[in-house]
């Protein structure tokens, strides 16, 4: 990096990939778990990190992702509310530690834990997140996945078919998204970020492209019924998936010009091209200009 801008946005990134994901640091005293009641015995916890998907019944309890471990006792206390029944399994939506970091408290209380081959892959390897300039060091043992799947897995459970599905690179190369289909709820896990621009991981074989593909899909899942869980933000409806594809696309013809005409990444930088859609989407996680260095990266890696 030779430039200040370079420097700048490098700064913004790291600041931002530190206030998010090196969590050792922030304080989960004043965090509170908010359960919102799906129907069909689905229900969506909020807390620090991405939003949870719980199925509760007969069976026991279902849990989709688990935000960070020193919130693992508050959001079993949550859950508790829910059942007295054990957490049976712990499906992880992709191995970033805002979604995993309670794996192994969950496990060592007797839960599954399931992924991806990709995610046991990456918990299990020390990683660096090029974005943000941090080196992730390897999940303990008990924190991995204990169970993976190639393509997809459905448990029967609680009566609801519960379908797990792998999806092209998007967020990661190991995003998952989970159908209750009995109760017509999608948890998206980070291929949704619902009301601003999304983190597409390039160091852990994240896409555009991929990521559209995978909201694509999604949509034709979905009906005007169903709830759609983001991996961050509000509970959302097919409309605000639609939203979010038609987002995407327009980044990406907005994009590639650019990325064609042989510009380097600070006269990109300077274009701005991303600058009107940055006005609705931009104000989230990630900036307009953090946004627009990512795409980038990854069109030119």
């Amino acid at each position: 990096m030779k430039n200040t801008g370079m420097h700048r946005l490098f700064a913004v990134a790291l600041t931002l990939g530190l206030n998010q994901l090196a969590f050792a640091q922030q304080d989960f005293s004043n965090v509170e778990i908010q359960t919102t009641d799906l129907g069909g015995n689905v229900y969506m916890l909020q807390g620090r990190g991405g939003n949870i998907g719980v199925s509760v019944g007969d069976d026991g309890v279902f849990v989709i992702d688990d935000q960070f471990a020193p919130l693992s006792e508050k959001i079993m206390s949550a859950i508790a509310e829910l059942s007295d029944k054990p957490v049976s399994y712990v499906l992880n939506t992709h191995w970033h530690g805002d979604h995993t970091g309670g794996n192994e408290n969950f496990g060592s209380s007797g839960a599954v834990i399931v992924a991806h081959e990709n995610v046991r892959e990456r918990m299990s390897t020390k990683q660096f997140m090029v974005a943000f300039g941090r080196e992730v060091p390897a999940a303990p043992d008990a924190a991995l996945p204990v169970v993976t799947f190639t393509d997809s897995v459905s448990f029967h459970f609680n009566d609801n078919e519960i379908m797990v599905q792998h999806m092209p690179a998007s967020h990661t190369d190991g995003d998952s998204i989970v159908f209750f289909s009995d109760s017509n709820v999608l948890h998206m896990g980070d291929t949704f970020f619902n009301g601003f621009f999304p983190f597409i991981d390039q160091s852990s074989g994240g896409t555009l492209e991929g990521l559209i593909s995978t909201i694509e899909t999604a949509v034709g899942m979905a009906n005007e019924d169903t709830d759609i869980i983001p991996g961050h933000g509000p509970l959302a409806n097919v409309g605000g998936l639609k939203d979010y594809l038609a987002m995407l696309i327009e980044v990406r013809d907005q994009m590639q010009p650019l990325l064609e005409s042989g510009k380097s990444r600070q006269e990109v930088l300077e274009a701005n091209p991303l600058a009107e859609i940055g006005e609705a989407w931009g104000n989230g996680f990630i900036k307009t200009d953090v946004f627009t260095g990512i795409l980038y990266d990854i069109a030119k890696q």
